[in-house]
């Protein structure tokens, strides 16, 4: 008995060994793993525009369709067939053709700001994802809305301190239930300038102008030049003239209200620096203001409202790819924006240490009830054009709280806010209108509710808004506001904080898909 327990002994002993050895092997591999991690090879470089992704090409053929649904004045080559002519008079009144634009959202009203943000947005997509939108044949469809909207922005720009800002009275707007091709309402025009100042409306509008005058610089230069000359003077006017639009003109509080100015400068000089190669822009943005307006590494959401997440990314595009005759000042100014950027970075992924906890159980971002699919869907566009400038240039990571992230992290990241609009939810239904087998059919859109060929005035088309039938039309492309925070979503005309799609919503889900359609490498210089 006692040889044998002394052999269980030995057995036990040599067990004991053989687990301890294994630990300490997963223990060294863990190590190594972890340091490893820290330094991950960069990835290839993109070449041409790779394999298509068919479900991001289908999406954003659809995403296309609703700038063309939104389109105000006479139309040309109209694919929309419940649409016609609308709001050919605008501006008239002070001898102006106002009559192009597109419509905000479910109603008729054309806000500046909005609008000009719209084509801002729209011109990046095309300078950054041309080649993908052309693989996929909706390259020119874009030139033709943003230029649809640029033809508007210049019209409203009738000298160079007065810009028209708003065409029609929300409140008489509101009242009404109608097709826009039967508007009969007054359609007053409201206008900044030197004595009631907009500086982000000015600014902003510049920035639509500069960046557009880029995507137009091969195709139509004197187009081209005639958009930059405005935004110059537009800046100009924003700089000089300083004073929030939502305090010079109080109305538009309700709906486009402004939390400051000073982002939109940032946003349109640096539009202006990639337009012109000027170096004051950048000497504006860096040495003069950047500590002052950039608020510099602290991450922000990129809206309508607040540019400063898009500067920041927009500006590292220069750190990454370098500029000529910088000078220290400028270039540590580059790098504060760059070094901001990346924390906004790591403020999105989900993995990271720094990374924000406002988000559905499903893995989308969620700050808001109103418009819940402004943030995800603008922070994946930036996500996405961040992670091509790293990968172009061969950066093999960023750091959040210690930890290595890669391109393919923040590529991810886009997929996963993008897949969640197309349908891949707790719902499973795409909240982009048009796109897949079950999407939104109730959609607070006036145009899209009422059949074409009803003659309605302003109030007895009310009927339609409160049919229990469907949408007779589909706003193709529209996204709408989107989920409540529990992913629960009503689909009711009424539902205007969920079911209204916007034509800036458009552009960003544009961008977004642009970028995710196929892989490319991206211009190191717009000019």
């Amino acid at each position: 008995m006692g040889g044998k327990e002394k052999s269980k002994g030995y057995c036990g002993w040599l067990i004991a060994f053989v687990v301890l050895g294994i630990v300490v092997a997963v223990i060294v591999l863990t190590v190594r793993h972890k340091h490893s991690s820290h330094k991950p090879v960069p990835a290839p470089i993109p070449g041409p525009p790779g394999a298509i992704e068919k479900k991001y090409a289908d999406a954003l053929g659809v995403a296309m369709q609703f700038f063309d649904v939104q389109k105000s004045g006479k139309l040309v080559n109209n694919k929309i067939s419940w649409r016609g002519d609308s709001a050919l008079q605008d501006g008239k009144e002070k001898k102006l053709d106002l009559s192009k634009g597109m419509y905000d959202a479910g109603d008729h009203m054309k806000f500046g700001l909005p609008m000009a943000f719209t084509a801002t947005i729209l011109s990046w997509t095309i300078l950054e994802y041309g080649d993908q939108m052309d693989a996929v044949n909706q390259l020119e469809p874009a030139q033709d809305s943003l230029k649809w909207i640029t033809d508007y922005l210049i019209n409203a720009h009738p000298s160079p301190n007065v810009l028209y800002i708003q065409v029609g009275d929300p409140d008489i707007d509101h009242k009404c239930w109608e097709r826009p091709e039967t508007m009969a309402e007054k359609r007053p025009l409201i206008q900044v300038n030197t004595s009631s100042p907009g500086t982000e409306v000015a600014a902003e509008t510049a920035a639509a102008l500069a960046s557009s005058s880029l995507v137009f610089k091969s195709i139509d230069s004197k187009y081209s030049s005639l958009l930059l000359k405005h935004a110059q003077e537009l800046f100009t006017f924003a700089d000089t003239y300083r004073g929030s639009y939502s305090i010079s003109t109080p109305q538009v509080q309700t709906f486009y209200n402004s939390t400051g100015y000073e982002d939109e400068l940032l946003w349109a000089a640096s539009w202006l620096y990639h337009a012109t190669g000027d170096a004051s822009y950048l000497n504006y943005v860096t040495v003069q203001n950047g500590e002052k307006f950039a608020n510099w590494l602290s991450p922000t959401l990129f809206t309508w409202d607040n540019k400063l997440a898009g500067t920041q990314v927009l500006l590292s595009r220069v750190s990454f790819f370098g500029a000529k005759e910088v000078s220290d000042e400028e270039n540590q100014g580059l790098h504060m924006y760059r070094k901001t950027a990346a924390a906004i970075m790591c403020f999105l992924l989900p993995d990271s240490p720094r990374a924000t906890h406002s988000r559905t159980d499903g893995g989308l971002l969620w700050f808001s009830e109103w418009n819940s699919l402004l943030h995800p869907v603008a922070s994946a566009f930036l996500a996405v054009i961040y992670s091509d400038y790293m990968l172009m240039t061969q950066t093999a990571s960023i750091t959040c709280g210690g930890e290595a992230f890669t391109p393919a992290d923040l590529r991810n990241f886009a997929i996963s806010q993008a897949d969640y609009v197309l349908g891949d939810n707790p719902l499973k239904m795409s909240y982009l209108v048009g796109y897949g087998s079950k999407y939104p059919k109730y959609v607070h859109h006036r145009g899209a509710s009422i059949p074409a060929d009803a003659d309605t005035g302003c109030t007895d088309g009310f009927k339609w808004l409160s049919s229990s039938k469907p949408n007779p039309n589909v706003a193709m492309g529209g996204l709408v506001g989107g989920p409540f925070l529990n992913e629960t979503y009503i689909d009711s005309r009424n539902n205007s904080m969920q079911g209204e799609p916007t034509t800036y919503n458009s552009a960003l889900i544009v961008g977004l898909l642009s970028g995710l359609v196929t892989t490319s490498s991206v211009v190191q210089s717009f000019m």
